[in-house]
């Protein structure tokens, strides 16, 4: 538990400390509009890069059966255990 509160603290200190840095540089330098460039074209390339992932994954998923399709499967396999069901029920009371 220690070692948690330990990577927990570091954590905090960190983002506090990359917030501190970032206000800094966005307001009292001369770097202010490539920080701020820089930033928006990160949080574009992560929000259009998820979509183009939900979009690749959509084309390479096989489409899932229709529902008739796996009501018919079921249906048989039904058919199958009931048939199997009395045959051995069958088997058992001949021998």
């Amino acid at each position: 538990m220690i070692r948690d509160q330990v990577i927990g603290a570091l954590l905090m200190v960190l983002a506090v400390a990359v917030i501190i840095v970032y206000g800094w540089i966005v307001f009292f330098t001369e770097w202010s509009l490539l920080l701020l460039q820089i930033t928006g074209f990160i949080a574009v390339l992560g929000v259009f890069g998820i979509l183009a992932w939900i979009g690749y994954t959509l084309l390479t998923t096989p489409s899932p059966k229709p529902i008739e399709e796996i009501e018919k499967e079921l249906e048989k396999e039904l058919k199958d255990l009931e048939s199997r069901s009395a045959e051995e029920k069958t088997g058992e009371t001949t021998s």
